[in-house]
């Protein structure tokens, strides 16, 4: 809907409603008393109707007539609305919307629960925050900034390590108690084994099949059984629900482990040349909002 013509003449109006005078709303409204009552006849010749007329009782005052008494409260609940708008617009000034990209499993596991903390370091920032299974498009979709779950090397991305996973069995502590309590690897055989199978195409991605064998136990667990689940975050969950052993990454399964959610049955862990990287377009490195996230996010990192 288009905003009424005149609206210098309808400030007039409602100024002059409340005052009940030229002299106070030309004073509000920064012109003369000559500059409003112009306005308010050009204003009655428009509308073809009379605002106000001389009180003939006492002092010679203003007083508005029954058509402008009733106009009077939905013409100033409108400029209120109008001034909440013009402060909106104002506010929008200082604060930036960041578009940031964030694995959906990391988000749910590691990132989230850090995202105030970046809102109270950088109240200016807004983040929005993309959980796409897909690797986005930083120029099409209009993303600031992110994180990345692989080698490094990504076309058109800078990108600058962030950290590195360490892979171990993780379950409940629930299976380290009952008929067939876990206290060797050869005791996996008696859970079922959850295999996140959310990198399969990464052959440097570890496997229940590739920590067997490099943890020397190769011939003691059967490595192929179990569930396989194509979300590493569900599968964590899976095992807290005590319906499995996991193959956990450390900073998925570090909150869980402190606060008593999971344990690690056995010390053996297995290493992996992947890791999380923070990334933004080769053009933006040096815009504020980019600094700042990626300032962060390392921070963060460093202080596991």
């Amino acid at each position: 809907m288009r905003a009424p013509n005149h609206l210098n003449a309808l400030r007039a109006f409602e100024a002059v409603g409340r005052h009940l005078s030229y002299v106070a709303a030309a004073e509000e409204l920064h012109v003369t008393p000559a500059a409003i009552g112009q306005m308010i006849r050009g204003l009655e010749e428009t509308l073809g109707i009379e605002l106000f007329h001389r009180s003939t009782s006492g002092a010679s005052r203003l007083v508005l007539t029954d058509a402008a008494r009733a106009a009077m409260p939905e013409l100033q609940a409108g400029f209120e609305l109008l001034a909440q708008a013009v402060e909106r617009l104002k506010a929008s000034k200082a604060r930036i919307t960041v578009t940031v990209t964030v694995p959906p499993a990391l988000a749910d596991k590691w990132f989230l629960y850090r995202v105030e903390r970046f809102q109270r370091k950088y109240p200016r920032y807004d983040l929005h925050i993309d959980l796409s299974l897909r690797l986005v498009d930083f120029t099409a979709d209009r993303v600031d900034a992110g994180i990345r779950y692989g080698t490094g090397h990504w076309p058109d991305l800078a990108a600058t390590f962030l950290m590195r996973d360490e892979f171990f069995p993780v379950c409940s502590p629930a299976l380290l108690e009952g008929e067939h309590p876990l206290r060797t690897p050869a005791d996996l055989n008696h859970h079922p084994l959850i295999h996140d199978i959310s990198m399969r195409a990464a052959p440097a991605f570890p496997t229940w099949r590739s920590w067997v064998q490099k943890t020397g136990n190769a011939g003691v667990v059967d490595c192929e059984r179990g569930l396989q689940i194509n979300d590493s975050a569900a599968a964590i969950h899976t095992a807290i629900s005590g319906n499995g052993v996991a193959l956990g990454r450390t900073c998925l399964v570090e909150r869980d482990i402190a606060e008593g959610r999971l344990v690690r049955p056995f010390p053996q862990a297995q290493s992996c040349d992947l890791a999380y990287y923070v990334v933004h377009r080769k053009d933006n490195g040096n815009e504020p909002a980019v600094v700042a996230f990626k300032e962060w996010l390392l921070g963060e990192a460093n202080a596991r």
